[in-house]
């Protein structure tokens, strides 16, 4: 089952009081899709890249149960890991620039906004 969203948005404090910055995933290639930053691989991560908005991705998603979760609408949250390669404190940790490790389904996703959109039959465009 394929899925596009955004597993970051730029700009906006998460519940960590970090902010990413547009320019963060500028070096950002292939990453796994994981389920809550943990174990196997649960599908791919088939594009991924910077817009107005966000990071945004679309994945597939081989593992039956999480896709019936989100194909019921039933889970949507995204989250990432990461390592800061560069940041600047303030108000907000600013993440400027970030090492994207992994893309995950999560329960609830650290900003709120990180979120599945669609879901797609096949993830090719």
């Amino acid at each position: 089952m394929g899925f596009a969203g955004y597993a970051a948005i730029f700009d906006v404090p998460d519940r960590a009081g970090d902010v990413v910055r547009r320019g963060a995933f500028a070096a950002a290639g292939r990453v796994p899709l994981l389920w809550q930053h943990r174990g196997v691989p649960v599908g791919e991560i088939a594009a991924i890249g910077e817009d107005a908005c966000g990071l945004r991705v679309r994945g597939t998603i081989t593992a039956l149960e999480l896709a019936g979760l989100v194909r019921a609408g039933a889970l949507t949250g995204l989250s990432i890991g990461y390592r800061p390669r560069r940041v600047r404190q303030g108000t907000y940790r600013e993440l400027i620039e970030l090492d994207l490790i992994e893309v995950s389904l999560v329960a609830q996703p650290m900003q709120r906004a990180a979120r599945i959109l669609e879901t797609l039959e096949e993830t090719s465009e």
